[in-house]
């Protein structure tokens, strides 16, 4: 299999995979702490602390990339890796960001998602 095509088809099953775990970000604590920037997506499909973080946020953000991994490792299991789907995510969950929330630039640093694209891995498609 073509690696454009075993990744096209990692985006796909990785974006139904999120799905699943959704229900997870609807916590109000998870959105006041997205819209609040205290947490941000990350170019490995997880999502990440900005700054410190109280135990508490640091526990939500573990159990919602938990909920992630699970959801990667199913998808996983139609031929790709559990990090190449990781990373599709990532990809797909940067993009997906509104203006005003955070994110984690290949770099590695936090950045606020303005009006126009947020800045990714080169390797995202």
């Amino acid at each position: 299999m073509h690696a454009y095509v075993k990744y096209g088809l990692a985006a796909f099953v990785a974006v139904a995979g999120i799905a699943g775990t959704a229900w997870a970000q609807r916590d109000p604590a998870y959105q006041a702490a997205r819209a609040a920037g205290q947490v941000g997506e990350q170019p490995d499909g997880y999502l990440g602390v900005v700054g410190g973080g109280t135990p508490e946020l640091r526990s939500l953000v573990a159990n919602i990339n938990i909920q992630r991994k699970a959801a990667y490792t199913r998808g996983a299991q139609s031929g790709a890796t559990v990090e190449q789907f990781a990373f599709v995510s990532g990809c797909n969950l940067i993009a997906q960001t509104k203006p005003g929330e955070k994110y984690k630039t290949p770099g590695g640093g936090w950045e606020t998602r303005g009006n126009g694209p947020p800045e990714r891995d080169p390797r995202c498609v």
